[in-house]
């Protein structure tokens, strides 16, 4: 069984099981986050949203926050003299799933 979720502005397809890392979310570490906007449940007999399947939902448990690889962020304008030269990390959580609800 798999399930389409939407979070921090994307879509990520999961199953039971999976390890998933997405956009930061403000809760505790060591406790559980419910996603409520499935957007499709499949399996044996698949459920499509227009746009969220009803009384879905995605049970994750937060394992960890952090932070990703840094990248390096280079502007430039030609023949101006001018540059600009900025790091960054984007933080993120990450979540192991326990159980689609669908």
């Amino acid at each position: 069984m798999y399930a389409v979720i939407e979070t921090g502005g994307k879509q990520l397809r999961v199953e039971e099981g999976q390890t998933i890392f997405v956009e930061k979310l403000f809760v505790e570490e060591n406790t559980t986050f419910t996603f409520d906007k499935v957007l499709l449940v499949g399996g044996e007999s698949s459920k499509i949203g227009t746009p969220y399947v009803e009384g879905a939902s995605v049970t994750a448990k937060v394992v960890e926050h952090g932070k990703g690889k840094k990248i390096t962020v280079f502007k430039y304008k030609a023949k101006k003299n001018n540059h600009r030269k900025l790091g960054h990390r984007q933080p993120f959580t990450k979540l192991v799933v326990e159980k689609i609800n669908g």
